[in-house]
């Protein structure tokens, strides 16, 4: 099980880092969400747009996936990611410093 992060690891994470990780996650997300909103028949039932839904659904599934990460619904996968990204970047810190 992926240990969420501590709010002082939390606090320490620097912006551009947490929205990558954020990011990765949404792109993960929308990957597993996009089958499931394929096979909607967009004739009938609550999306019924046609041709013009077939294009624009991809970015509706993107839009339902970002949200659902910055809530906090998402996959949970952000805090690993966020970790892993963490210890490369301190790895790299100390081989630049080493001599």
């Amino acid at each position: 099980m992926i240990q969420p992060l501590t709010a002082a690891e939390r606090a320490a994470v620097p912006p551009k880092l947490r929205q990558a990780a954020q990011a990765f996650e949404a792109q993960a997300l929308a990957s597993l969400l996009k089958p499931a909103f394929a096979t909607l028949d967009s004739q009938r039932g609550a999306f019924t747009g046609g041709a013009a839904e077939a294009q624009w659904r991809p970015m509706l599934v993107d839009a339902m996936a970002k949200d659902a990460v910055r809530s906090g619904q998402g996959l949970g996968l952000s805090d690993a990611i966020l970790r892993e990204l963490l210890r490369r970047q301190s790895n790299t810190a100390d081989t630049e410093t080493s001599p």
